[in-house]
Protein backbone atom coordinates (compact mmCIF):
# COMPACT_ATOMS: atom_id res chain seq x y z
CA UNK A 1 0.00 0.00 0.00
CA UNK A 2 1.52 3.41 -1.03
CA UNK A 3 0.46 6.73 -0.27
CA UNK A 4 0.63 10.04 -2.65
CA UNK A 5 1.61 13.31 -1.12
CA UNK A 6 -0.83 15.85 0.24
CA UNK A 7 -2.85 18.14 -1.51
CA UNK A 8 -5.16 20.89 -0.26
CA UNK A 9 -9.08 20.86 -1.20
CA UNK A 10 -12.20 22.48 0.54
CA UNK A 11 -15.77 21.57 1.80
CA UNK A 12 -14.71 17.87 1.01
CA UNK A 13 -15.11 18.66 -2.75
CA UNK A 14 -12.75 15.86 -4.95
CA UNK A 15 -14.24 13.85 -7.63
CA UNK A 16 -12.91 11.11 -9.91
CA UNK A 17 -14.14 11.72 -13.34
CA UNK A 18 -16.18 8.48 -14.41
CA UNK A 19 -14.09 7.43 -16.90
CA UNK A 20 -11.06 7.13 -13.82
CA UNK A 21 -8.34 9.45 -16.10
CA UNK A 22 -8.87 12.73 -13.90
CA UNK A 23 -9.46 13.86 -10.36
CA UNK A 24 -11.38 16.99 -9.64
CA UNK A 25 -10.39 19.25 -6.51
CA UNK A 26 -12.29 22.48 -5.40
CA UNK A 27 -10.03 24.91 -3.50
CA UNK A 28 -12.37 27.54 -2.19
CA UNK A 29 -13.14 29.25 -5.83
CA UNK A 30 -10.67 27.28 -7.91
CA UNK A 31 -11.42 23.42 -9.87
CA UNK A 32 -8.06 21.74 -10.04
CA UNK A 33 -8.03 19.00 -12.50
CA UNK A 34 -5.08 16.38 -12.35
CA UNK A 35 -4.48 13.76 -14.06
CA UNK A 36 -4.96 10.71 -11.73
CA UNK A 37 -1.85 8.94 -12.51
CA UNK A 38 0.54 10.96 -12.68
CA UNK A 39 -1.25 13.82 -10.25
CA UNK A 40 -0.23 16.49 -12.42
CA UNK A 41 -2.02 19.85 -12.67
CA UNK A 42 -3.84 19.57 -16.07
CA UNK A 43 -6.16 22.57 -15.96
CA UNK A 44 -6.96 25.19 -13.60
CA UNK A 45 -10.11 27.17 -13.66
CA UNK A 46 -11.61 30.54 -11.68
CA UNK A 47 -15.09 30.53 -10.47
CA UNK A 48 -17.06 33.92 -9.57
CA UNK A 49 -17.58 32.76 -5.71
CA UNK A 50 -16.41 29.69 -3.36
CA UNK A 51 -17.40 26.73 -4.24
CA UNK A 52 -20.21 24.74 -2.90
CA UNK A 53 -20.82 21.57 -4.77
CA UNK A 54 -18.91 20.04 -7.44
CA UNK A 55 -19.93 17.35 -10.14
CA UNK A 56 -18.33 15.62 -13.42
CA UNK A 57 -20.67 15.11 -15.99
CA UNK A 58 -21.27 11.04 -17.40
CA UNK A 59 -19.03 11.17 -19.90
CA UNK A 60 -15.68 13.30 -18.47
CA UNK A 61 -15.98 15.87 -20.60
CA UNK A 62 -17.61 18.73 -18.71
CA UNK A 63 -17.26 19.37 -14.94
CA UNK A 64 -20.03 21.50 -12.82
CA UNK A 65 -19.29 24.17 -10.33
CA UNK A 66 -22.50 25.24 -8.34
CA UNK A 67 -22.82 28.82 -5.77
CA UNK A 68 -25.35 28.20 -3.93
CA UNK A 69 -24.87 31.85 -2.22
CA UNK A 70 -25.02 33.23 -5.34
CA UNK A 71 -27.45 31.49 -7.19
CA UNK A 72 -24.29 30.44 -9.91
CA UNK A 73 -23.18 27.83 -11.61
CA UNK A 74 -20.54 27.97 -14.07
CA UNK A 75 -19.73 24.70 -16.42
CA UNK A 76 -15.86 24.07 -17.51
CA UNK A 77 -14.85 22.22 -20.58
CA UNK A 78 -11.99 19.78 -20.59
CA UNK A 79 -11.19 19.46 -24.28
CA UNK A 80 -12.14 23.27 -24.73
CA UNK A 81 -10.60 24.93 -21.78
CA UNK A 82 -11.76 28.60 -22.98
CA UNK A 83 -15.61 27.61 -23.18
CA UNK A 84 -17.51 27.90 -20.20
CA UNK A 85 -21.36 28.10 -19.77
CA UNK A 86 -22.63 30.54 -16.68
CA UNK A 87 -26.34 29.45 -15.53
CA UNK A 88 -27.42 32.42 -12.79
CA UNK A 89 -30.84 31.40 -11.18
CA UNK A 90 -31.59 35.22 -10.24
CA UNK A 91 -33.36 36.44 -7.26
CA UNK A 92 -35.14 32.75 -7.05
CA UNK A 93 -31.85 31.01 -5.52
CA UNK A 94 -30.47 27.86 -5.69
CA UNK A 95 -30.21 25.11 -3.39
CA UNK A 96 -29.25 22.11 -5.62
CA UNK A 97 -28.03 20.98 -9.04
CA UNK A 98 -26.99 18.34 -10.46
CA UNK A 99 -26.31 16.29 -14.03
CA UNK A 100 -28.79 14.58 -16.03
CA UNK A 101 -27.52 10.98 -17.06
CA UNK A 102 -26.35 12.62 -20.95
CA UNK A 103 -24.27 15.31 -19.43
CA UNK A 104 -25.68 17.55 -21.68
CA UNK A 105 -28.57 18.59 -19.19
CA UNK A 106 -28.12 20.76 -15.41
CA UNK A 107 -30.98 20.37 -13.46
CA UNK A 108 -31.33 23.06 -10.66
CA UNK A 109 -33.91 22.96 -7.95
CA UNK A 110 -34.73 26.83 -6.44
CA UNK A 111 -34.64 28.15 -3.03
CA UNK A 112 -38.42 27.07 -1.24
CA UNK A 113 -38.24 24.43 -3.86
CA UNK A 114 -40.39 26.26 -6.06
CA UNK A 115 -39.68 24.73 -9.14
CA UNK A 116 -36.90 22.76 -10.84
CA UNK A 117 -35.35 24.12 -13.78
CA UNK A 118 -33.69 22.00 -17.26
CA UNK A 119 -31.10 23.55 -18.88
CA UNK A 120 -29.82 22.54 -22.11
CA UNK A 121 -26.02 22.78 -22.82
CA UNK A 122 -26.66 22.13 -26.49
CA UNK A 123 -29.62 24.02 -27.61
CA UNK A 124 -29.89 26.33 -24.78
CA UNK A 125 -32.97 25.84 -23.77
CA UNK A 126 -35.00 25.61 -20.56
CA UNK A 127 -38.22 23.57 -18.84
CA UNK A 128 -39.56 24.32 -15.71
CA UNK A 129 -40.99 21.68 -13.63
CA UNK A 130 -43.13 22.83 -10.81
CA UNK A 131 -44.13 21.33 -6.99
CA UNK A 132 -40.57 19.45 -6.33
CA UNK A 133 -40.95 18.33 -3.15
CA UNK A 134 -38.44 19.52 -0.39
CA UNK A 135 -37.18 15.87 1.03
CA UNK A 136 -34.04 14.29 1.70
CA UNK A 137 -33.82 11.97 -1.91
CA UNK A 138 -36.67 13.68 -4.30
CA UNK A 139 -34.77 12.76 -7.91
CA UNK A 140 -33.40 10.26 -8.93
CA UNK A 141 -32.57 8.70 -12.61
CA UNK A 142 -32.88 4.77 -13.48
CA UNK A 143 -29.83 3.08 -14.01
CA UNK A 144 -29.75 3.20 -17.48
CA UNK A 145 -30.82 7.35 -18.14
CA UNK A 146 -33.76 7.14 -19.41
CA UNK A 147 -36.14 7.64 -16.88
CA UNK A 148 -36.57 10.12 -13.77
CA UNK A 149 -38.53 9.90 -11.28
CA UNK A 150 -39.51 13.10 -9.36
CA UNK A 151 -41.48 13.55 -5.74
CA UNK A 152 -44.25 16.40 -5.47
CA UNK A 153 -46.00 18.03 -3.46
CA UNK A 154 -49.11 19.61 -4.08
CA UNK A 155 -52.47 20.17 -2.85
CA UNK A 156 -51.08 18.48 0.70
CA UNK A 157 -50.49 15.35 -1.52
CA UNK A 158 -47.85 13.32 -2.18
CA UNK A 159 -46.98 12.92 -5.92
CA UNK A 160 -44.27 10.72 -8.71
CA UNK A 161 -43.73 12.05 -11.68
CA UNK A 162 -41.90 9.82 -14.30
CA UNK A 163 -40.16 11.77 -17.19
CA UNK A 164 -38.11 10.61 -20.23
CA UNK A 165 -35.03 11.78 -19.85
CA UNK A 166 -34.31 12.49 -23.89
CA UNK A 167 -37.07 15.34 -24.43
CA UNK A 168 -38.35 16.09 -20.56
CA UNK A 169 -41.79 14.63 -21.24
CA UNK A 170 -44.21 13.41 -18.56
CA UNK A 171 -44.17 9.46 -18.85
CA UNK A 172 -46.33 8.54 -15.77
CA UNK A 173 -48.01 10.77 -13.00
CA UNK A 174 -49.46 9.42 -9.94
CA UNK A 175 -50.56 10.14 -6.27
CA UNK A 176 -48.28 8.11 -3.92
CA UNK A 177 -50.06 6.77 -0.84
CA UNK A 178 -47.54 8.41 2.12
CA UNK A 179 -48.29 10.90 4.29
CA UNK A 180 -45.15 12.53 4.45
CA UNK A 181 -43.07 11.19 1.23
CA UNK A 182 -39.33 11.26 2.41
CA UNK A 183 -37.26 9.71 -0.77
CA UNK A 184 -37.24 7.46 -3.99
CA UNK A 185 -34.93 5.07 -5.92
CA UNK A 186 -35.22 3.14 -8.24
CA UNK A 187 -34.00 -0.41 -8.80
CA UNK A 188 -31.14 -0.88 -10.39
CA UNK A 189 -32.27 -2.62 -13.30
CA UNK A 190 -35.11 0.12 -13.65
CA UNK A 191 -38.38 -2.18 -13.33
CA UNK A 192 -39.68 -1.15 -9.11
CA UNK A 193 -39.33 2.78 -7.67
CA UNK A 194 -39.52 2.52 -4.01
CA UNK A 195 -40.90 4.99 -2.19
CA UNK A 196 -40.76 5.00 1.81
CA UNK A 197 -42.69 7.54 4.18
CA UNK A 198 -41.11 9.81 6.67
CA UNK A 199 -39.65 8.66 10.07
CA UNK A 200 -43.21 9.05 11.42
CA UNK A 201 -44.78 6.39 9.80
CA UNK A 202 -43.02 3.22 8.65
CA UNK A 203 -44.31 2.51 5.52
CA UNK A 204 -42.29 1.35 2.08
CA UNK A 205 -44.47 1.37 -1.45
CA UNK A 206 -42.67 -0.33 -4.01
CA UNK A 207 -44.33 1.29 -7.75
CA UNK A 208 -43.78 -0.47 -11.63
CA UNK A 209 -43.03 2.23 -14.10
CA UNK A 210 -46.36 2.37 -15.40
CA UNK A 211 -47.28 3.81 -11.68
CA UNK A 212 -49.19 0.44 -10.65
CA UNK A 213 -48.60 -0.24 -6.79
CA UNK A 214 -47.31 -3.64 -6.66
CA UNK A 215 -46.51 -3.70 -2.71
CA UNK A 216 -46.92 -2.14 0.27
CA UNK A 217 -44.95 -2.87 3.52
CA UNK A 218 -45.09 -1.55 7.06
CA UNK A 219 -43.07 -3.71 10.03
CA UNK A 220 -44.85 -1.75 12.71
CA UNK A 221 -46.80 0.96 13.44
CA UNK A 222 -46.41 4.02 16.33
CA UNK A 223 -43.27 4.25 16.05
CA UNK A 224 -40.41 5.84 14.71
CA UNK A 225 -39.90 3.60 11.31
CA UNK A 226 -37.62 3.89 8.25
CA UNK A 227 -34.48 5.64 8.66
CA UNK A 228 -32.51 4.27 5.07
CA UNK A 229 -33.28 2.32 2.24
CA UNK A 230 -31.06 0.07 -0.76
CA UNK A 231 -31.24 -1.90 -2.88
CA UNK A 232 -28.57 -4.81 -3.61
CA UNK A 233 -27.39 -4.70 -6.86
CA UNK A 234 -28.98 -6.91 -8.73
CA UNK A 235 -32.16 -5.77 -7.74
CA UNK A 236 -33.34 -9.15 -5.79
CA UNK A 237 -33.23 -7.83 -2.37
CA UNK A 238 -34.53 -4.31 -0.42
CA UNK A 239 -32.79 -3.86 2.86
CA UNK A 240 -35.28 -1.32 4.65
CA UNK A 241 -33.01 0.39 7.93
CA UNK A 242 -35.56 1.69 10.65
CA UNK A 243 -34.86 3.41 14.27
CA UNK A 244 -35.61 -0.05 16.02
CA UNK A 245 -32.22 -1.08 15.14
CA UNK A 246 -32.91 -3.34 12.84
CA UNK A 247 -32.18 -4.35 8.94
CA UNK A 248 -35.31 -5.81 6.99
CA UNK A 249 -34.49 -7.71 3.48
CA UNK A 250 -37.50 -7.71 1.43
CA UNK A 251 -37.30 -10.08 -1.77
CA UNK A 252 -38.28 -8.59 -5.14
CA UNK A 253 -40.66 -11.93 -6.02
CA UNK A 254 -43.44 -11.69 -3.26
CA UNK A 255 -42.12 -8.39 -1.81
CA UNK A 256 -42.36 -9.90 1.78
CA UNK A 257 -39.28 -10.06 4.33
CA UNK A 258 -37.85 -12.55 4.43
CA UNK A 259 -34.99 -12.04 7.18
CA UNK A 260 -34.08 -9.53 9.77
CA UNK A 261 -30.85 -8.00 11.06
CA UNK A 262 -30.68 -7.13 14.51
CA UNK A 263 -27.87 -4.78 16.15
CA UNK A 264 -27.63 -6.57 19.79
CA UNK A 265 -25.60 -4.69 22.53
CA UNK A 266 -23.68 -8.17 23.60
CA UNK A 267 -22.18 -10.83 20.39
CA UNK A 268 -22.15 -13.77 22.10
CA UNK A 269 -22.71 -16.25 19.19
CA UNK A 270 -22.05 -19.51 19.60
CA UNK A 271 -20.19 -19.83 15.79
CA UNK A 272 -17.73 -16.99 17.03
CA UNK A 273 -14.32 -18.29 16.32
CA UNK A 274 -12.23 -15.47 17.44
CA UNK A 275 -12.52 -12.00 18.92
CA UNK A 276 -9.40 -10.00 17.86
CA UNK A 277 -8.41 -6.48 19.20
CA UNK A 278 -5.96 -3.64 18.50
CA UNK A 279 -5.38 -0.73 19.90
CA UNK A 280 -7.40 0.55 17.57
CA UNK A 281 -10.10 -1.71 16.32
CA UNK A 282 -11.50 -5.07 17.61
CA UNK A 283 -12.98 -7.47 15.02
CA UNK A 284 -15.29 -10.27 15.63
CA UNK A 285 -15.63 -12.83 12.98
CA UNK A 286 -18.11 -15.42 12.17
CA UNK A 287 -17.41 -18.78 10.32
CA UNK A 288 -13.67 -18.62 10.25
CA UNK A 289 -10.36 -18.56 11.89
CA UNK A 290 -8.06 -15.27 11.09
CA UNK A 291 -4.50 -14.99 11.26
CA UNK A 292 -3.21 -11.99 12.54
CA UNK A 293 -0.01 -10.89 13.88
CA UNK A 294 1.15 -10.26 17.33
CA UNK A 295 0.59 -7.94 19.48
CA UNK A 296 -3.64 -9.14 18.56
CA UNK A 297 -5.14 -10.02 21.87
CA UNK A 298 -8.01 -12.58 21.64
CA UNK A 299 -10.99 -11.71 23.69
CA UNK A 300 -13.22 -14.53 25.05
CA UNK A 301 -16.95 -14.00 24.21
CA UNK A 302 -19.48 -12.70 25.34
CA UNK A 303 -18.30 -9.30 23.60
CA UNK A 304 -19.66 -5.90 24.74
CA UNK A 305 -20.90 -3.17 22.24
CA UNK A 306 -20.42 0.05 23.77
CA UNK A 307 -24.28 2.13 23.19
CA UNK A 308 -24.52 5.42 23.44
CA UNK A 309 -28.60 6.45 25.03
CA UNK A 310 -30.30 8.81 22.39
CA UNK A 311 -31.67 12.44 23.75
CA UNK A 312 -35.24 11.73 23.72
CA UNK A 313 -36.12 15.80 23.34
CA UNK A 314 -33.56 16.24 20.70
CA UNK A 315 -35.22 15.55 17.12
CA UNK A 316 -33.83 12.97 15.02
CA UNK A 317 -32.21 10.86 17.81
CA UNK A 318 -28.97 8.61 17.26
CA UNK A 319 -30.34 5.55 17.00
CA UNK A 320 -31.32 3.22 14.16
CA UNK A 321 -29.72 2.12 10.82
CA UNK A 322 -28.48 5.00 9.12
CA UNK A 323 -25.96 3.41 6.97
CA UNK A 324 -26.24 0.79 4.78
CA UNK A 325 -24.19 -0.55 1.50
CA UNK A 326 -24.27 -3.40 -0.43
CA UNK A 327 -20.91 -5.11 -2.34
CA UNK A 328 -20.27 -4.78 -5.61
CA UNK A 329 -21.07 -8.56 -6.14
CA UNK A 330 -24.34 -8.08 -3.84
CA UNK A 331 -22.60 -10.76 -1.58
CA UNK A 332 -22.04 -8.93 1.34
CA UNK A 333 -23.96 -6.07 3.46
CA UNK A 334 -22.08 -3.19 5.56
CA UNK A 335 -24.53 -1.49 8.18
CA UNK A 336 -24.03 1.14 10.73
CA UNK A 337 -26.44 1.26 13.84
CA UNK A 338 -26.31 5.46 15.08
CA UNK A 339 -26.17 4.38 18.72
CA UNK A 340 -23.68 2.10 18.03
CA UNK A 341 -21.71 4.78 16.23
CA UNK A 342 -17.84 3.17 16.77
CA UNK A 343 -19.17 -0.23 14.88
CA UNK A 344 -19.68 -1.77 11.64
CA UNK A 345 -21.38 -4.89 11.02
CA UNK A 346 -20.94 -7.16 7.77
CA UNK A 347 -23.64 -9.34 6.98
CA UNK A 348 -23.43 -12.23 4.38
CA UNK A 349 -26.85 -12.05 2.19
CA UNK A 350 -26.32 -15.88 0.99
CA UNK A 351 -26.25 -17.67 4.13
CA UNK A 352 -28.17 -14.36 5.70
CA UNK A 353 -26.07 -14.51 8.94
CA UNK A 354 -23.21 -12.20 10.02
CA UNK A 355 -20.06 -12.13 8.99
CA UNK A 356 -18.04 -9.54 11.34
CA UNK A 357 -18.52 -6.92 13.90
CA UNK A 358 -15.79 -4.11 13.11
CA UNK A 359 -15.36 -2.11 16.35
CA UNK A 360 -13.08 1.07 16.70
CA UNK A 361 -12.50 3.69 19.48
CA UNK A 362 -14.49 6.61 17.86
CA UNK A 363 -17.19 6.77 15.66
CA UNK A 364 -17.44 5.82 12.35
CA UNK A 365 -17.70 8.11 9.86
CA UNK A 366 -17.67 6.53 6.76
CA UNK A 367 -17.13 3.22 4.61
CA UNK A 368 -17.43 2.72 1.51
CA UNK A 369 -17.17 -1.02 -0.66
CA UNK A 370 -14.56 -1.53 -3.69
CA UNK A 371 -16.34 -1.71 -6.96
CA UNK A 372 -14.42 -4.63 -7.71
CA UNK A 373 -13.55 -6.80 -5.11
CA UNK A 374 -15.54 -7.67 -1.82
CA UNK A 375 -13.43 -5.28 0.15
CA UNK A 376 -15.06 -2.52 2.62
CA UNK A 377 -12.67 0.55 4.00
CA UNK A 378 -13.71 2.76 6.44
CA UNK A 379 -12.47 5.68 8.35
CA UNK A 380 -13.24 7.03 11.91
CA UNK A 381 -11.51 10.85 11.74
CA UNK A 382 -8.07 9.88 12.84
CA UNK A 383 -4.97 9.01 11.10
CA UNK A 384 -5.65 5.78 10.09
CA UNK A 385 -7.57 3.43 7.13
CA UNK A 386 -9.71 0.23 8.12
CA UNK A 387 -9.57 -2.69 5.17
CA UNK A 388 -12.15 -5.48 5.69
CA UNK A 389 -12.23 -8.62 3.47
CA UNK A 390 -13.32 -11.95 3.69
CA UNK A 391 -9.94 -13.11 4.95
CA UNK A 392 -9.70 -10.16 7.72
CA UNK A 393 -8.77 -6.59 8.60
CA UNK A 394 -5.97 -4.11 8.43
CA UNK A 395 -5.25 -0.74 10.51
CA UNK A 396 -2.93 1.53 8.17
CA UNK A 397 -1.40 4.36 9.41
CA UNK A 398 -1.14 7.52 6.19
CA UNK A 399 1.48 8.67 6.58
CA UNK A 400 1.09 12.01 6.30
CA UNK A 401 2.96 15.10 8.12
CA UNK A 402 0.92 18.24 9.94
CA UNK A 403 -1.87 14.62 11.66
CA UNK A 404 -3.68 14.11 8.40
CA UNK A 405 -7.15 12.71 10.24
CA UNK A 406 -9.35 10.92 7.60
CA UNK A 407 -12.90 12.34 7.17
CA UNK A 408 -13.77 10.33 4.16
CA UNK A 409 -13.24 8.02 1.77
CA UNK A 410 -14.14 7.00 -1.87
CA UNK A 411 -13.13 4.20 -4.16
CA UNK A 412 -11.30 5.01 -7.54
CA UNK A 413 -13.74 3.01 -10.48
CA UNK A 414 -11.51 0.49 -10.66
CA UNK A 415 -10.66 -0.25 -7.44
CA UNK A 416 -6.32 0.07 -7.64
CA UNK A 417 -6.67 3.20 -5.02
CA UNK A 418 -8.54 5.19 -3.01
CA UNK A 419 -9.10 9.19 -1.89
CA UNK A 420 -9.17 10.14 1.12
CA UNK A 421 -10.21 13.41 2.41
CA UNK A 422 -9.53 15.49 5.23
CA UNK A 423 -10.67 18.87 6.56
CA UNK A 424 -9.01 20.90 4.30
CA UNK A 425 -6.47 18.08 2.86
CA UNK A 426 -6.51 14.74 0.40
CA UNK A 427 -3.96 11.84 -0.34
CA UNK A 428 -4.49 8.91 -2.45
CA UNK A 429 -4.07 5.74 -1.46
CA UNK A 430 -2.80 2.63 -3.73
CA UNK A 431 -3.49 -0.62 -2.93
CA UNK A 432 -1.36 -3.75 -4.13
CA UNK A 433 -2.48 -5.76 -7.19
CA UNK A 434 -1.79 -9.18 -7.79
CA UNK A 435 0.08 -8.46 -10.65
CA UNK A 436 2.54 -5.93 -8.66
CA UNK A 437 2.98 -8.89 -5.71
CA UNK A 438 3.96 -11.36 -8.93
Amino acid sequence: MNFSEVFKQSNQLCKVSPDGKYLATCVQYRLVVRDVSTLQILQLYTCLDQISHMDWSSDSLFILCAMYKRGLVQVWSLEQPDWHCKIDEGSIGLVSSRWSPDGRHILNTTEFHLRVTVWSLCTKAVSYIKYPKACSKGIDFSRDGCYMALAERRDCKDYVSVFVCDDWHLLRHFETETQDLAGLEWSPNGCVLAVWDSCLEYKVLLYSLDGRLLSTYSAYEWSLGVKSVTWSPSSQFLAIGSYDEKVRILNHITWKKITQFEHPSTINNTKAVSVCKRSSICLITYCQFLLLPAPDEICPLPVQIPVVKPDPDRANPKIGISSLAFSADGRYLATKNDNMASVAWVWDMQKMNLVAVLEHTSAVKCFQWDPKHPRLALCTGNAKLYLWSPAGCVSVQVPAEGGFQVQSLSWHCTGDSLILLGKEQLCLCYMETEQEDK
